[in-house]
């Protein structure tokens, strides 16, 4: 970390723009070892951790209806004979796998499962995003991270118990999830300078994408090996451990935070002095449905989501069934898109920043031109990819560029309530991941229903319906987007209502 003489020398007195905008560049080149970089690499840990939550059943499904006899160990053919300590380990591995049983699902029944973690996300996104607006993120994310993390633990009896009580025990970790999603905003409204918005949000979403690529590297060698159950012992347990690093780390306010530097406080407080912060009690909801900039934000949350709640449930299941692959090699094949949209995430937030920061491109053209290159070139390559389902390589080169450059998005459309309303971040992210939710809800069931319905064909309709949906999605907020505050989210307005 900094230390505040270091700080306070690049600093220095902020109180005119030139010295202003002089601290940002210097804070800008030293601040990854700044408190606000380490806010946002603790909240890149607990996406990860959240991540991982949601993604361990669709690596773990496979395993879960798989009812064959498990391979043979590769140092067990005849050619060399296992020793006694290899015989010991297969007789182990042979226990573990025994106790983890096997279900007769349908591919519609997977589907519900599935599609289940976002049925109950309906109710909790606007509330918590709320509550965590007024009364501040800390213990609404923290809470939510508790509770996903122990009921990631009991998902194996769930499933033992019944196809009905796994659904019902997904959807209160579903509500639980939003409430780390939606309320982690809250905390940038107070953290993040103006001009290091889009990096410092894309580090912490980052880690979406990195438990993703962990869960799927991982979590086929586990089903694999030791049984499916593991997969959610284990990442149950990482989340619980994450809640030991945030709450004694966390604060709303940089304010009040003990291990800030002074400089970095005076920074961050001058930087956010034009911009008003302060949460109100009452919301313009008249205004906010007569908002297009704000529908134009929600449409393109629930188009892109739909195509990210597809490709996140369903990209085991395509690369297992449709490249033929085993639980362990699907496993690492469907981490490669996530791992390298991770690093995208992150330095697609630097160029945001960096073509704001040198006045290269005005704030809302930077918006719209990020979620137009996430949304034309994935759309484009997945419509493509039922076409080269023949070539195993060619089908893992067009996933791993539809992740990377779908990735821009996360600088574009699904950044922009911060810009239009930042007074309502709270509010207005709960409201988005209402939106969101509804589209995870609805696009696994129906890819569910296409691929029960033809296989071979399947596919292709999935594909086409969520390029057709994306599109769609980018149109409306390419006409309607803007990136200013709008009146409604003005303190002079709210007064009046």
């Amino acid at each position: 970390m900094c230390t505040g003489a270091d700080i306070k020398a690049t600093v220095g007195d902020v109180s005119n723009d030139g010295n202003l905008n002089t601290a940002q560049e210097e804070c800008s080149r030293k601040g990854f070892c700044s408190m606000r970089h380490g806010l946002a690499f603790i909240l890149q840990l607990c996406n990860f951790s959240i991540c991982t939550q949601q993604m361990n059943l669709s690596i773990a499904i496979p395993a879960m209806v798989n009812n064959t006899a498990p391979p043979s160990q590769p140092n067990a053919s005849a050619e060399w004979p296992s020793t006694d300590t290899q015989d010991y380990w297969n007789e182990t591995l042979k226990e573990f796998k025994a106790m983890a049983p096997a279900y007769d699902w349908s591919p519609e029944i997977q589907g519900v499962i599935l599609s289940s973690l976002n049925y109950g996300s309906f109710l909790a996104p606007i509330p918590s995003g709320y509550v965590a607006g007024v009364f501040g993120a800390k213990y609404v994310v923290g809470a939510g991270l508790f509770v996903s993390s122990v009921l990631t633990l009991f998902i194996p009896l769930a499933a033992n118990a019944g196809v009905a009580l796994l659904i019902v025990l997904r959807i209160i970790q579903g509500i639980a999830q939003v409430m780390v999603l939606t309320g982690q905003y809250s905390i940038w409204v107070k953290w993040a300078p103006p001009l290091e918005r889009s990096q410092l949000t894309t580090i912490a979403g980052s880690g979406s994408m990195l438990g993703s690529f962990i869960v799927l590297l991982v979590g086929g060698l586990l089903s694999q090996t030791i049984g499916w159950p593991y997969v959610f012992y284990i990442f149950g347990r990482i989340g619980c451990a994450c809640c030991l690093l945030w709450f004694p780390l966390i604060y709303d306010d940089p304010v009040n935070h003990p291990f800030i530097s002074a400089g970095e406080k005076r920074y961050i407080v001058c930087s956010l002095a034009q911009q008003d912060c302060s949460p109100g009690w009452s919301l313009p909801i008249r205004a906010m449905i007569k908002s297009l900039p704000l529908w134009a934000i929600l449409v393109s949350y629930f188009c892109e989501y739909w195509l990210f709640y597809t490709i996140m449930a369903y990209t085991p299941t395509y690369i297992s069934s449709v490249l033929q692959a085993n639980l362990r090699d699907s496993g690492i094949l469907s981490a490669l898109p996530f791992v390298v949209g991770c690093i995208c995430i992150i330095l697609g937030g630097l160029l945001a920043d960096f073509l704001l920061s040198r006045k290269i491109l005005r704030l809302i053209t930077i918006r719209k031109l990020f979620t137009a290159i996430g949304v034309l070139f994935p759309s484009v390559i997945l419509v493509c990819l039922p076409w080269v389902r023949s070539s195993h390589s060619m089908t893992m080169t067009f996933l791993v560029l539809s992740s990377a450059i779908s990735s821009f998005c996360e600088s574009g459309a699904l950044l922009n309530f911060l810009d239009i309303a930042p007074r309502y971040t709270g509010f207005l992210k709960g409201l988005l991941q209402v939106f969101a939710h509804i589209a995870g809800a609805i696009s696994p069931t129906v890819a569910g229903f296409f691929i029960n319905q033809d296989s071979e064909f399947g596919w292709r309709n999935v594909f086409l319906l969520s390029a057709a949906v994306n599109i769609s999605g980018l149109a409306f907020y390419l006409i309607f987007g803007r990136a200013d505050v709008q009146d409604w989210a003005k303190e002079q307005t709210v007064t009046h209502l």
